[in-house]
């Protein structure tokens, strides 16, 4: 299905800006949207394992992130309703969400909180059997062509919860556009793929769309936590072998001073070396896939993958582009698309310090340092 949607028709719309409503389309009529969701409701019943052989798929074919953020949120965001949601919920957010019907966006991340998630400031007031929400959150992908967003907001103001985790509370619900202001955030890549600040101003939610109990959002948002890490490790993964295999094919096809450039040890072993770190970080990626659909212990596996996949696609990137030269920085020939794309997985949904913090706390048993 991927090999329908060629690099050139990313880099379209890389330049243009404008979502790959086809390549949705196609993902979404060929059933491959509902992998990780419950048979019951349409979808195919497997694990995250299945999901992120999916996802990076679809990264490697040289999609990269402007083709996985345009279906992940729905193959991953809604993994709470799974475990939490009520039998009705479930029958009313899902099976639209596995036809294509509904695209969903994620509000959690917010401009004076960042990743320390337990002191957002969006409120849920309750008022009957609605809640209404108000509050501002940064980084929310897809908000301009989603219908309905997955909103963490706080319930109980932070002065009055017993634990720092205590307070928030998990929404699924319309994004009604009369009360929510969308806007566009110009970035560095992925442009095809929006990444906006979205201003929630009174907007009104039924009780009926709050996912599991009232201030217990936070460990809600824990069941899509660890499978959204392994499926970005896994997208990254596959990034980095678009971009090596970029560069191989440059690298022998490239005449220079009578001989190929890649005949140069100074070309292969760079190359030989990205393929390793690539592929160890593979195993980290399936390691911790396969600890979570086993239900076991995965946040160690899954936090190691996720800074491991994006350290090993940034340097294969990297290289690729070193590999092209002059043609690597040119647009036409994709590394550099490539390049700017890993980024994300660099970057979010955990930066790589906090990794280390969360290695050295959880697994070493040093001290807190944040």
């Amino acid at each position: 299905m991927c090999g329908r949607f060629g690099d050139d028709y990313w880099l379209d719309h890389d330049r243009s800006g404008v979502f790959p409503e086809e390549f949705y389309r196609a993902v979404a009529d060929e059933g491959w949207l509902g992998i990780a969701m419950p048979e019951a409701y349409g979808g195919a019943g497997l694990g995250i394992f299945e999901a992120a052989i999916l996802m990076q798929a679809i990264a490697e074919s040289g999609a990269a992130m402007s083709g996985s953020s345009a279906v992940h949120m729905n193959i991953f965001g809604l993994h709470p309703v799974v475990v939490l949601g009520t039998d009705e919920q479930k029958s009313r957010m899902l099976p639209p969400l596995i036809r294509g019907e509904h695209k969903a966006c994620f509000a959690v991340t917010e401009p004076d909180a960042g990743l320390n998630t337990t002191q957002i400031k969006t409120r849920a007031e309750r008022r009957g059997d609605d809640y209404v929400i108000s509050g501002t959150k940064i980084w929310t992908s897809t908000a301009q062509v989603a219908n309905k967003c997955l909103i963490l907001a706080r319930t109980t103001p932070v002065e009055r919860v017993t634990s720092r985790t205590s307070g928030l509370s998990l929404f699924y619900t319309d994004l009604d556009r009369a009360r929510v202001e969308v806007r566009l955030i110009h970035k560095m890549g992925r442009h095809s793929v929006d990444s906006n600040m979205v201003f929630f101003d009174g907007l009104v939610v039924p009780a009926a769309d709050r996912i599991g109990p009232e201030d217990e959002g936070f460990r809600s948002i824990l069941h899509g936590m660890n499978p959204e890490r392994v499926l970005v490790a896994a997208e990254a993964v596959g990034i980095g072998r678009a971009a090596l295999r970029k560069a191989a094919q440059y690298a022998r096809e490239r005449v220079v001073f009578g001989r190929p450039i890649g005949q140069n040890q100074g070309i292969q072993h760079p190359l030989a070396k990205c393929w390793m770190h690539l592929e160890a970080a593979n195993l980290m990626v399936f390691r911790a896939a396969a600890l979570y659909d086993a239900g076991k212990e995965c946040g160690a596996e899954a936090n190691s993958a996720k800074y491991l996949a994006g350290e090993a696609a940034f340097d294969a990137c990297q290289t690729a582009v070193m590999t092209l030269g002059g043609m690597g920085y040119s647009s036409e020939y994709h590394v550099e698309r490539y390049l700017r794309e890993c980024m994300i997985p660099c970057i979010a949904p955990v930066s790589p310090q906090m990794i280390m913090n969360f290695i050295a706390e959880k697994v070493l048993g040093l001290p807190r340092s944040y």
